[in-house]
């Protein structure tokens, strides 16, 4: 953590007293407020709740929703905590684009016009540039043509951000890298790949399977058709019989039927 000044220290030591908190507790917020700019927090306090959300709006989150008093405790902490940060130099001064200072983008982009956090994630919007901080490593983009309108974080823990402008969502990992090693897209798996290591027949070995079933299935003969065939072979002798056809026309007719069962 970026040491405190001794004005800092006199105002997280006054908060302690003021909302009856730890030291560690009072700190943990200030960072949070600190991330968002003095706008915003998102923090994990066990003394306030658990996790949460702050805006200088009006909205405040905390993990006991209905605890009134609670939620105007955060409220209060924070704004203070805002007020403290815009007006009193808070933190021991480091280099811009220092890992862990409140100005952390590289110097030459200039001072952005929005920038915000989210869990352990910063970023700043300049004009054609957006920069991230992860882990202490910050990534900067060209954001080509696009007029970035607000940065969002995907939940469940992962690191993916997206962005909207005029075109709508985009994915800050499709944005061409100016410097630094980039944000990880979310991994996603393609449902239409075939599973590894599990044998699913093609649809073309699966129909010419069941091509070869019907074929084999139309050559087992049912009793009816078998007794209709031993029929005509009777009426076939009876004419050959009665001379009205000859033994080689019986015969070739006979082998015929005989071929259907």
């Amino acid at each position: 953590m970026q040491n405190l000044t001794q004005s800092g220290q006199q105002l997280v030591n006054s908060l302690c007293c003021k909302y009856n908190l730890s030291y560690d507790a009072v700190v943990h917020m200030l960072i949070a407020v600190n991330n968002g700019s003095g706008s915003m927090a998102q923090f994990n306090c066990q003394e306030l709740g658990g996790g949460g959300q702050w805006m200088r709006s009006g909205m405040t989150m905390v993990g006991d929703m209905f605890n009134n008093g609670l939620k105007n405790t955060v409220d209060n902490l924070c704004n203070d905590l805002a007020n403290g940060l815009a007006n009193l130099e808070i933190f021991v001064p480091i280099p811009q684009g220092t890992p862990g200072s409140s100005l952390w983008w590289p110097g030459n982009l200039g001072q952005p016009f929005s920038s915000g956090a989210q869990n352990n994630i910063r970023y700043a919007v300049f004009p054609n540039r957006l920069a991230v901080e992860l882990n202490g490593q910050v990534t900067v983009y060209n954001t080509l043509d696009n007029n970035i309108g607000g940065v969002s974080q995907q939940q469940g823990g992962d690191t993916s951000l997206t962005f909207s402008s005029q075109y709508g969502t985009i994915a800050v990992s499709s944005l061409p890298i100016i410097s630094g090693p980039g944000v990880a897209p979310e991994l996603q798996r393609n449902f239409a790949e075939p599973v590894q290591n599990t044998f699913i027949p093609e649809r073309s070995n699966i129909a010419q399977q069941n091509n070869n079933t019907q074929q084999t299935n139309s050559h087992i003969p049912n009793s009816s058709s078998i007794n209709e065939t031993i029929q005509l072979i009777e009426k076939l002798s009876k004419l050959k019989d009665a001379g009205a056809i000859s033994e080689n026309e019986y015969n070739t007719k006979k082998t015929e039927l005989l071929s259907r069962i």
